[in-house]
C-alpha cells in the first residue's frame, strides 16, 4: 500500500509538514510515514584518516575531530529519533491510525528517491532548516522536486486545512494530469475547485479549460473556471488572494534545463513567492 511521506527536519515548518500530512493521509485513507534523513555532508558517519597517516602531533588532532564527528552524528540521530517520535504522537493526536518511523543517513534527494515506489505523495516544509532572509525555498527542495516523479505538497510554516482549491491550467501535459488528480482522488473531494490560466482568451483556450471543467463537473465537482491576462506568478497569486484559495495546484519545472537556465522558471518564482500551501505535479 502507498503512504503518504511527510519529511521531518526541524525546521520551522516542520509542525505544519505533519499536520498537512496528517490531513492527507486521512483523505486519502492510507498510513503516514515521517521520513527523516541526517545529511552525511553535514554529519560523516565515519571520517577517512587513510591520507593523513605519518603527521604526529597532528594526526592525533584529526583522530579527536573525527571522535567529535562521530559524537555529532550520533547526537543528531539522537535528536531525529525525538523530532520523529514527537510528529508521530502530534500525526496520532489528528486521528491518523496508522504511523511508520524511518530515519537515514545519507542525501535527503537520493534517499526520497529509493522508497518513491511506496509513495503516493511527499510533504515537505516550504522552508528548511537552511532557509534565510534571502533564499526562502530550502535548498533541497527544487533538487527533490527534479529527482522525483510524485505529487509533492510544499507546505508553508503554518497549517490551514484546505477548504479550496486552484488549478493553474494551461492545456499541458501536467495540467491535464491535475484534472486527472482533481477528478480522481479523493484528497479534494467536496472541496470547491478553481481552474485558472494564465493567457489569451481565444477560443481554443476557452474551449480547454471549458472542457476540463464539464469533466469535473460530471464527477460531481463544484467547479469554476477563469481566464486573465498577465504574468503568470502575479496573476495567479492575485485570483488566490481575491478568493482565498487554500492549496495551488500547478505543474512544475515543464520546460528543459536549458531553457530555466535562460529565462528562469514559473515554478521557482511560485516557490519563492507563495504563502499558502502547494501541491506540484511532475
Amino acid at each position: 500500500m502507498k503512504h503518504v511521506v511527510a519529511c521531518i527536519d526541524g525546521s520551522a515548518s516542520t509542525q505544519s509538514v505533519c499536520d498537512y500530512a496528517s490531513w492527507a493521509a486521512l483523505r486519502l485513507e492510507t498510513p503516514l510515514t515521517l521520513f527523516h534523513v541526517l545529511d552525511e555532508a553535514r554529519y560523516p558517519t565515519e571520517t577517512d584518516m587513510t591520507g593523513n597517516i605519518g603527521l604526529g602531533s597532528r594526526e592525533a588532532l584529526l583522530e579527536q575531530l573525527a571522535e567529535l564527528d562521530q559524537q555529532r552524528s550520533k547526537l543528531a540521530l539522537e535528536q531525529g529519533h525525538h523530532m520523529l517520535e514527537s510528529a508521530k504522537a502530534r500525526a496520532l493526536e489528528d486521528g491518523v491510525e496508522q504511523v511508520n518511523l524511518r530515519q537515514r543517513h545519507g542525501d535527503l534527494a537520493e534517499s526520497l528517491h529509493e522508497i518513491e515506489d511506496s509513495m503516493r505523495l511527499l510533504v515537505m516544509g516550504l522552508h528548511g532548516e537552511d532557509t534565510t532572509r534571502t533564499n526562502r525555498v530550502g535548498s533541497q527542495l527544487e533538487t527533490v522536486v527534479r529527482t522525483l516523479n510524485r505529487p509533492i505538497l510544499v507546505a508553508p510554516e503554518e497549517f490551514t486545512e484546505p477548504k479550496s482549491v486552484m488549478l493553474a491550467y494551461d492545456g499541458s501535459d501536467s495540467s491535464r494530469k491535475g484534472i486527472r488528480l482533481l477528478a480522481q482522488s479523493p484528497i479534494f473531494k467536496g472541496l470547491p475547485l478553481h481552474l485558472v490560466m494564465v493567457g489569451a482568451d481565444t477560443n481554443d483556450n476557452h474551449a480547454s479549460i471549458e472542457s476540463a471543467a464539464n469533466h469535473l463537473r460530471e464527477l460531481g465537482h463544484d467547479v469554476r473556471f477563469e481566464i486573465r491576462s498577465g504574468e503568470v506568478e502575479p496573476t495567479l497569486h492575485a485570483y488566490q488572494n481575491e478568493h482565498n484559495i487554500d492549496v495551488l495546484v500547478m505543474g512544475a519545472y515543464g520546460h528543459s534545463r536549458i531553457r530555466q537556465f535562460l529565462v528562469g522558471s514559473t515554478t521557482t518564482s511560485i516557490l519563492q513567492t507563495t504563502n499558502s500551501a502547494l501541491l506540484l505535479l511532475r
